[in-house]
């Protein structure tokens, strides 16, 4: 895999176009610059999660006994589940009813941004190739920064495509991701099928 795809896979799972009405939704009543400050903050705090899964996530695999094959298949299987959400759910629905005030970690920054499905994707990358994780650092960093300039101009694209536009790109995300997810399933069961 190459940088380029890495960050690719990255941006699709963390979907940022797919999280502006969820974002919006949650920070409804939040003072338009104090909502830049809080997603800069919660995206921050999802970077650096993900920083520290890149860096400590193969021992954290190591001490639990999971082989990389068995990864791939939940990774697959995440994948999946997110994709089909993506396709057929109402993003508000998603996360149910959500606790008024002002949002901290929960639900922006884990796991909107920094969701099972990055993480995975970053274990994945790491226990496949660990001698790479430079490459798989800067692949993060590009698509993290490609989705924080997404979110911070949230009320603009919002306003620019609209509900259905933004529902639109989003179910076409949603079917890119279900072919990448599949493709993870079938490569971990070929993966057991050699052990």
């Amino acid at each position: 895999m190459t940088v380029f795809s890495a960050a690719m896979l990255l941006f699709l799972v963390i979907d940022p176009i797919g999280n502006i009405p969820l974002f919006l939704c949650i920070l409804k009543n939040t003072d338009q610059r104090r909502q830049k400050r809080i997603i800069m903050r919660e995206l921050f705090i999802a970077l650096l999660v993900l920083v520290i899964f890149l860096f400590s996530g193969r021992y954290i695999l190591a001490f639990l006994g999971i082989s990389e094959p068995s990864l791939s298949i939940a990774g697959g299987v995440i994948l999946f589940l997110i994709a089909i959400k993506m396709i057929f759910t109402d993003l508000e629905d998603i996360f149910g009813r959500l606790e008024e005030g002002e949002p901290m970690v929960f639900p922006l920054a884990i796991p909107l941004i920094a969701g099972p499905s990055a993480i995975t994707i970053i274990l994945l990358l790491m226990a496949r190739e660990p001698s790479r994780w430079l490459e798989w650092l800067l692949a993060l960093l590009c698509a993290w920064s490609a989705s924080a300039f997404i979110l911070l101009l949230s009320n603009g694209i919002s306003k620019l495509f609209g509900k259905r536009g933004l529902t639109a790109i989003e179910r076409l995300m949603g079917m890119l991701l279900t072919t990448v997810a599949v493709e993870m399933f079938i490569r971990g069961l070929g993966q057991l099928s050699f052990h």
